[in-house]
């Protein structure tokens, strides 16, 4: 049976993502020194562009396997988060470079264009090598998916991806060695043209997501769901909120998230239900979790009362504006002449309002439904995950 990514420990899946980034240079060097000769002999603009493309892509191969050599190394005191964000920095460079190589083949096809020279003769030879470089890229495309899933490596699903598009890019060359002849020799600046445009905007794709990954984007949304699941799986767990996961490499996680539990419990049971909680996800998920308490009162009835009016208050609003709002932390200060009603709202970043206009919103809704006797005490916090919880 095959492993899975959950089943493969650290080193298990450093030493699958060495394999496949070696693999991926040695087929891509191979074959970009083909296509290179190829290019040089018969002069193709696009047979050379095609060729840069293998060469990038064994550097992006280059970028794997450094990036699983640097996940190998430990934490040290300068960063005591580990080393394995040098992918993503690594990417953001070789993203540029395909950008570069990208700008240059595009001039040059564009100068084809203008000043074509003599036709460009295919021999049967030229054919072959290329149908070859096809099956070749198919084949790693089809590597690629397979470890991708097997480490849950993101980059090489990435990488399937790009081999996949490479094999058009390859059956577009293909296209020109029959079309050359009908169409002349301006055929082979239109089809570099095309390839350079492909190489552009896979660079520009990848310095995207290169600078969204650096920037901190917001985490995957099915791992969130695993990981409220698992909190609400515990007993005595009533509510989650504030959950706020930091990603430092691939399967690299700190997360903190606030539990609400029971205000009348024995604290010290309370607290050894979150030590456990941190202990089964730094060894089950891998994630080293801290959990903060919030004591929830239950007992008193005019405080039950009060939480279930406000919350539907705030689903309300919700609905009105047509973005969740979830309500935690509610606490209330009984007095003579007025109450003060204590709690926070998590939004997400749809929300059209302002921190201010939500937080007016909600004064007003509770005033007009509860009356000028409550007196609101509202902290608005921003959703760090992409689902409501």
């Amino acid at each position: 049976m095959t492993q899975t990514s959950a089943s493969l420990t650290q080193s298990g899946k450093v030493r699958e993502g060495k394999k496949a980034g070696i693999v991926g240079i040695t087929a891509n060097l191979i074959l970009f020194i083909g296509k290179l000769i190829i290019g040089i002999i018969t002069g193709s603009i696009s047979i050379l562009g095609d060729a840069i493309n293998n060469i990038t892509d064994a550097c992006s191969s280059v970028l794997v396997l450094i990036g699983y050599v640097c996940a190998e190394k430990p934490a040290d005191k300068e960063h005591p988060y580990g080393h394995a964000r040098m992918e993503y920095l690594c990417s953001l460079i070789i993203s540029i470079i395909i950008t570069v190589l990208g700008i240059e083949l595009f001039t040059n096809a564009v100068k084809a264009l203008i000043h074509p020279g003599d036709a460009v003769v295919y021999s049967p030879v030229v054919l072959v090598i290329m149908i070859g470089a096809i099956l070749v890229k198919s084949g790693l495309a089809v590597y690629y998916n397979h470890v991708g899933k097997k480490i849950g490596s993101p980059s090489l699903r990435a990488s399937a991806m790009d081999s996949i598009g490479d094999v058009c890019a390859t059956a577009a060359v293909i296209v020109g060695i029959f079309l050359t002849p009908v169409f002349g020799p301006r055929t082979d600046g239109v089809l570099g043209l095309g390839i350079a445009i492909y190489i552009l905007v896979m660079g520009f794709l990848l310095i995207k997501e290169s600078v969204d990954t650096l920037l901190g984007t917001a985490p995957d949304t099915e791992l969130v769901k695993k990981i409220i699941a698992r909190l609400k799986s515990y007993d005595g767990v009533l509510g989650i909120h504030d959950l706020v996961i930091h990603n430092y490499g691939v399967d690299r996680y700190f997360a903190t998230v606030h539990l609400e539990m029971a205000a009348d419990r024995d604290i010290m049971q309370s607290h050894d239900i979150i030590d456990n909680i941190e202990v089964d996800f730094s060894e089950n998920m891998g994630i080293h979790m801290v959990v903060h308490f919030d004591p929830v009162c239950q007992d008193d009835e005019r405080v039950t009362d009060l939480r279930n009016k406000v919350q539907a208050i705030a689903a309300e609003v919700a609905a009105e504006f047509s973005s969740p709002i979830s309500m935690h932390d509610f606490r209330t200060v009984f007095g003579h002449t007025h109450t003060n009603l204590i709690f926070d709202i998590a939004v997400s970043h749809d929300m059209p309002l302002t921190d201010t206009e939500l937080v007016q919103q909600m004064r007003d809704e509770i005033r007009r439904q509860l009356g000028d006797h409550y007196n609101t005490v509202i902290t608005i916090d921003r959703d760090y995950t992409t689902n409501r919880y």
